[in-house]
């Protein structure tokens, strides 16, 4: 941990891996391993397990649990109660000959998660990407689409900017994007 990240007397941040201008709220639990990047904002009442990694500049608002496979990309936002799983098929393992195996579930650059949507594990929400408030996510989201319901939905594209595209995929800002097989779309530079 260095002296430019700042740490809430009431947080229990329990690693050291916490990058530059990084702040951590009271009631925040962060394990051991967990690494969190630079000008990340963690917000009261958010617990991170180990095996999760936090890119630079992202902000988790209060009430959001991130598990062990859980990876975060840079400019991320997480709205607040919004839950994530790591487990297909959960059960106790307590007693049991079981082994629990945590599921990779990846928020790439520049996506926002809102208010209380549910993801399920082994999802990867795309680049620039919006899962509505409430949400339901049980496939992957495609790069810059914007999905809401239960389950959730594609509702249309948008921009790096959070607006709306045009059919012709262009942007009141000046953004144009292109369709790529599969993955949703991509911005033209």
């Amino acid at each position: 941990m260095n002296t430019d990240s700042f740490i809430h007397a009431l947080a229990d941040v329990q690693g050291t891996k916490i990058g530059l201008r990084t702040r951590v709220w009271q009631f925040c639990v962060v394990l051991p391993d967990a690494e969190i990047g630079n000008d990340c904002n963690i917000c009261s009442h958010v617990f991170i397990e180990n095996d999760v990694r936090i890119g630079d500049r992202v902000t988790v608002k209060c009430g959001v649990q991130l598990w062990d496979g859980m990876r975060v990309e840079d400019d991320v936002h997480i709205g607040p109660n919004a839950t994530f799983t790591n487990d297909k098929l959960p059960r106790s393992t307590q007693g049991s000959a079981n082994s629990f195996v945590a599921s990779r579930t990846t928020i790439e650059s520049g996506a926002s998660v809102g208010a209380n949507a549910t993801v399920v594990p082994g999802v990867r929400i795309g680049v620039g990407a919006m899962v509505g408030a409430g949400a339901v996510v049980t496939r992957d989201v495609p790069a810059h689409a914007l999905v809401v319901g239960n389950p959730a939905k594609f509702v249309r594209w948008i921009c790096r900017c959070g607006e709306k595209l045009s059919p012709e995929l262009a942007c009141k800002c000046g953004r144009r994007y292109r369709k790529a097989l599969l993955l949703g779309i991509y911005e033209l530079r």
